[in-house]
């Protein structure tokens, strides 16, 4: 009986991911990440538990502002960042210092560059990672590890019909894939659970936006992600293709508007999902981390 997994994350060029995870935004978050990140945060008012810990994943991309969001809603608790790239170090703290003057100084804590708790963080907050990440069931294993028990994960991310104009488009004219391909939000739901969260609740929603001409939406698509389809044009092109795409747009994705304007969609999935108590398979022998076995202990003397 085969042991693979019953879905995978589509294949992405590992090489081209890595280079655009380096690359730092410019000049910020990007407008599309931090409206995503603004109402992920709406969200949070559903849940109960009241973080004493929480970790930003990436905020310089993620969203500066949703990270200010976070803080507020949680102005007690401890803030922590994690920045995977550590070219981008510097300038994300740099990004998330708040002068003295600033009001911010007191609408929560200043993030820490510091290790995260032993024990890990009772919220791991990661906006619009995911869908760029080389191996994505990789990256969530990375998040289950660095999640207290008990504690939760709060992510975004594209999902498949994200720029489906655009890929249609490339397919009309007979070139190769617009994109990589964006995972399912019930896909993600299993990969949760097979890294060992529980109880994930999917759900998603479109964003439709528009501009008034190719160069305006072209620019803002640089700052929104890169094409990492192992499929995709293998060079550079040249100003005639670049010229074929600007013509191509208003007509085969236009904004209902009209006016030339164009419009693509984007599919946001939002997920989170709780770490439940560790529980070891019974064997004849069984191996189990400190911080597993700690846990343990001190939910059986509490008597959960």
């Amino acid at each position: 009986m085969s042991t693979e997994p019953a879905h995978r994350p589509p294949t992405i060029d590992a090489t081209a991911a890595a280079r655009w995870a380096r690359l730092a935004p410019e000049p910020a978050s990007p407008w599309l990440h931090e409206e995503v990140g603004r109402r992920m945060e709406d969200r949070l008012q559903w849940i109960k538990a009241k973080p004493r810990h929480w970790v930003d994943w990436a905020p310089l991309r993620g969203g500066l502002g949703a990270h200010a969001l976070v803080a507020r809603r949680y102005r007690d608790a401890a803030s922590f960042v994690i920045e995977p790239e550590t070219a981008l170090v510097p300038a994300t703290g740099k990004a998330l210092a708040a002068p003295w003057w600033s009001a911010r100084r007191w609408q929560g804590s200043q993030p820490s560059f510091d290790a995260l708790p032993e024990d890990g963080v009772d919220l791991l907050w990661a906006n619009m990672a995911l869908h760029m990440a080389a191996d994505p069931e990789a990256l969530i294993a990375q998040w289950h590890r660095r999640v207290a028990t008990d504690g939760f994960l709060m992510f975004s991310c594209f999902g498949p019909d994200t720029l489906m104009e655009l890929r249609a488009l490339y397919r009309r004219l007979g070139w190769p894939a617009a994109s990589h391909e964006f995972t399912d939000m019930h896909d993600w739901g299993d990969m949760l659970v097979g890294a060992g969260f529980a109880e994930p609740v999917m759900d998603m929603e479109r964003i439709v936006l528009t501009w008034a001409d190719a160069d305006a939406a072209l620019a803002e698509l640089r700052g929104l992600g890169r094409n990492l389809h192992p499929g995709r044009f293998p060079a550079l092109r040249g100003r005639g293709w670049r010229n074929a795409l600007a013509e191509a747009l208003p007509e085969l994705a236009p904004a209902e508007e009209g006016g030339g304007r164009i419009a693509l969609t984007f599919e946001i999935i939002y997920g989170h999902a709780f770490k439940p108590p560790p529980r070891v398979a019974l064997s004849i022998e069984s191996a189990v981390s400190l911080r597993e076995m700690r846990t343990m202990l001190q939910r059986s003397r509490a008597g959960l």
